[in-house]
């Protein structure tokens, strides 16, 4: 891309434990940057690196651009956005507002209203990968907000992203981003009833973790049935029905004989119980599958 999305002054506001390495991510680019936190200690090492440095949310719009906002929650966000000294005391018509953190789709849709009103575009543009993606610019970021909204920041995301996904309207980054937590947190308290398991059965934690985290970067984890563009049942003509058969069956196989050796291990699953009853219609296979091999 060329043009002003290729130059636009970058803002940075929210120098924490995940804003600050995607800040850092921004000091080379061709814009500039301006750094805003409230803990004056948190810029000094972007100043240091040649970053601008703003006394509040109001002056750094002064000379930002696009305005990357990564605080803690939504009353947070609004004070930035809204506050007495808030982006929108001074930001010009035309400035894109970007907010990394986990907000209510409400919350970003009533922001990109008021935003409007001044002719601000406001995009939800929360991020998947942690510290780590962060650090080595492998972030994927989910944006709700226009397509002209989309192409102002995905230059500067670039630096510190390597997936861009345009989920939809304001409030859709969010959403997106809810849908993948959930899968995440879920996946957690998945992994404390496999301990527990393992545990009770004289397992190795640190073994078992290992082989998860070595076989999930192979096959992908989770992620790898998320294929299909709906969550209907699938037709048995379907390409996909004999393959989301046989791991129905498999999984099926394999829940049942982690539920027996937890019976008699005196192990409680609750997650694997309900997973084995919901799996063939969470994967759109009720039908009997037509691969029965195992």
């Amino acid at each position: 891309m060329s043009g002003e999305s290729d130059s636009a002054p970058a803002g940075f506001i929210g120098l924490g434990n995940m804003g600050a390495p995607i800040a850092q991510r921004l000091l080379e680019w061709p814009g500039g940057l301006t750094v805003c936190d409230v803990r004056a200690e948190a810029t000094e090492s972007f100043a240091a690196a040649g970053a601008r440095v703003a006394a509040d949310p109001a002056e750094l719009a002064t000379h930002a651009r696009v305005i990357c906002v990564t605080v803690i929650d939504d009353a947070q966000v609004r004070e930035v956005v809204t506050g007495a000294a808030g982006i929108l005391r001074t930001a010009v018509p035309g400035t894109v507002i970007a907010v990394h953190s986990t907000i209510s789709d409400r919350t970003a849709r009533e922001l990109a209203a008021r935003c409007a009103e001044q002719g601000v575009e406001f995009v939800d543009a929360p991020v998947s990968g942690g510290g780590p993606g962060a650090t080595s610019g492998r972030l994927a970021v989910m944006v709700g907000g226009s397509a002209e909204a989309l192409a102002r920041v995905r230059g500067p995301f670039g630096c510190f992203a390597d997936l861009i996904v345009h989920a939809g309207e304001v409030g859709a980054g969010t959403r997106m981003k809810l849908a993948r937590n959930l899968l995440h947190f879920v996946a957690f308290t998945a992994a404390t009833e496999a301990q527990r398991l393992a545990e009770a059965a004289g397992l190795s934690l640190t073994a078992l973790g290992k082989v998860v985290r070595h076989s999930d970067a192979v096959t992908g984890g989770p992620g790898a049935i998320m294929l299909r563009e709906t969550t209907a049942p699938v037709d048995p003509d379907d390409f996909w029905f004999p393959i989301l058969g046989h791991v129905r069956d498999l999984g099926e196989k394999d829940l049942a004989l982690a539920l027996d050796l937890g019976e008699r291990l005196g192990v409680e699953l609750p997650l694997t119980r309900l997973a084995g009853t919901g799996l063939a219609a969470g994967l759109g296979v009720a039908e009997p599958a037509l691969d029965k091999e195992t």
